[in-house]
């Protein structure tokens, strides 16, 4: 993950703010499969961090980078701590 926080400091402020929306998306991804698996209070943080993440896109892009990757550590780290309790999504089977 080291690798992920230094190629922000690389990126223009635009790339950064939709690299943040990707991890809100990421994270909310992360909470429908939490709560769909009876996870509701890993869903519930997930949720709770994407809506942080995607409301704040900009000022983390904009403001100290320090700051935003220690976000982006939390994040992913999230992320990785279901990845890896989870490692088999759920396949839908239902016939519309």
């Amino acid at each position: 993950m080291e690798e992920g926080t230094h190629k922000i400091k690389h990126l223009d402020i635009e790339e950064r703010e939709e690299f943040f929306v990707d991890i809100a998306r990421a994270l909310e991804h992360t909470s429908r499969n939490a709560f769909i698996e009876g996870h509701r209070h890993f869903a519930a943080m997930s949720k709770s961090m994407a809506e942080a993440i995607r409301i704040n896109a900009d000022e983390l892009a904009r403001d100290e980078l320090t700051n935003a990757e220690r976000v982006l550590q939390q994040a992913t780290a999230m992320i990785a701590q279901f990845k890896a309790v989870h490692p088999y999504p759920l396949v839908s089977m239902a016939i519309h």
